[in-house]
């Protein structure tokens, strides 16, 4: 081949090589094509696996049935008698609590008490040694005795000087000297009386006794020790367990509804908890109400009295008062948890009993709350009282069946079924809000799902 021929053939093979270079490529673009194509039919599919269990469960419960029915737990919408209860943290105190102390001084020679024991008023509790003041007691008697001798003889003296005054046989200045020794002995006199007095009261110091009734706590000095009337601790300390009283603060925008009762001398409720709230302690009334607002606290004090007749209640027990502020009657009672709160305020769902059984809706239905302050308790009176757990609202009729739990699932117009009488929740066990599918539903759609496979291997 001639060089004129090898330099024709030279640019074709450059053209041709540009093809190649164009089919490697090639497949690259190609590819993502591919991989757009996996990713839209997985969605697809997804979409359809996501959209399957609705529409078998609709070709399981009847013909063209719409969307899926929800199984749902009810109560009954009731009038009744309701008490709003204020709760507040108080402490239990004595009416009285007396911290024994000696008034003389002396040897401690006895106690007369045991820890721990219920005293009545007058009881002796301890004797310190009276002898030094009995000594005292008898000299003070023995001046006296003397004293009145010489008041004694004055008076004699004195009438004599009136005879000899009227005879003119003494200066009236030496009668009205004899008066004044007669009243010097008068003052003489009652001087000593109060020094026996004196005496008598520190002889009956050495014997102390209860001033009140109540339990004496633990013993603090023990026989034998010198006790003064300085000193800073006590002997005893005697705490008045009947009655008993609780001081508690309530919030001072309840201080209306709690003022008006007292000043019309209406008597006020109140019962003491335990400080987990599970056990009544006892029942009292309010008998005193503090002349000021803490502004610390922005709380007013109350003084509530108990008969603490079987003495639950102890002193400085902390404890949780609960006072009837007043009562609701023919209230609109629901469960709690039936009340749902949106944007538009709070709404229940109501079922609409113009249906079939099998063909139940619930209506979304705005209702208005009596009682706003979450801090109140309500409580229903009667034989069987409910405690919590309860709202009183308006809005609704006696009788109305409302939903109490599965509200994930509910809205407006949805299909429900209402469970079982064993398949609701026992008392005080009502879901929350926003409480997922509990175990009765998810029995219900398990034993939907198992009715629907069984139609469909039918149909095949």
């Amino acid at each position: 081949m001639t060089e004129r021929e090898a330099n024709a053939l030279k640019p074709q093979s450059q053209s041709a090589a540009s093809p190649a270079t164009v089919q490697t490529s090639a497949p690259g673009r190609g590819y993502w094509w591919v991989w757009l194509v996996v990713v839209a039919v997985i969605v697809i599919g997804g979409l359809l696996v996501l959209r399957r269990p609705a529409t078998t469960e609709q070709t399981g419960r009847g013909k063209g049935a719409g969307a899926a029915t929800v199984h749902i737990s009810t109560a009954v919408v009731r009038k009744g008698d309701v008490g709003i209860y204020l709760t507040a943290l108080g402490t239990v105190t004595p009416v009285k609590t007396v911290l024994v102390k000696s008034r003389v001084d002396g040897e401690l020679i006895s106690v007369n008490y045991t820890e721990g024991q219920m005293v009545k008023a007058g009881d002796s509790l301890v004797e310190i040694d009276p002898r030094p003041y009995q000594a005292l007691l008898i000299q003070a008697q023995g001046q006296l005795a003397r004293d009145k001798a010489q008041l004694e003889n004055a008076h004699v003296d004195l009438d004599r000087y009136q005879i000899a005054l009227n005879s003119n046989a003494i200066p009236k200045q030496q009668f009205d000297t004899q008066v004044a020794a007669v009243h010097q002995f008068e003052g003489t006199v009652l001087n000593d009386e109060g020094m026996v007095s004196n005496a008598m009261v520190q002889v009956a110091y050495t014997h102390i006794t209860a001033p009140i009734s109540g339990r004496v706590g633990l013993r603090l000095v023990d026989a034998g020790n010198i006790v003064h009337a300085t000193d800073p601790s006590p002997l005893a300390v005697i705490a008045q367990l009947q009655p008993m009283t609780m001081i508690f603060g309530v919030n001072e925008d309840d201080l209306p509804q709690i003022q008006g009762p007292l000043i019309k001398g209406e008597p006020l409720e109140v019962e003491a908890y335990d400080a987990h709230q599970t056990r009544k302690l006892a029942t009292g009334r309010v008998v005193a109400m503090d002349s000021e607002i803490d502004t610390n606290t922005a709380t007013i004090r109350l003084r509530a009295e108990f008969p603490n007749e079987d003495y639950t209640l102890f002193p400085n027990q902390p404890a949780n008062a609960r006072l009837l502020a007043r009562t609701l009657h023919d209230a609109l009672l629901v469960p709690t948890p039936a009340v749902q709160e949106g944007a538009q305020g709070a709404f229940v769902y109501v079922v609409q009993t113009n249906q079939t059984q099998t063909n139940q809706t619930v209506a979304l239905k705005p209702v208005s709350l009596v009682i706003t302050n979450p801090t109140y308790l309500l409580r229903t009176s009667g034989p069987h009282p409910v405690e919590g757990g309860i709202t009183a609202v308006e809005g609704l009729q006696a009788g109305d069946i409302i939903a109490t739990d599965s509200f994930n699932r509910l809205q407006d117009g949805a299909k429900v079924t209402i469970r079982s009488a064993e398949q609701q929740p026992g008392p005080g066990r009502h879901p929350g809000k926003n409480q997922n599918t509990n175990n009765a539903d998810r029995i219900a759609q398990r034993s939907a799902k198992t009715g629907e496979s069984e139609t469909a291997n039918e149909r095949e």
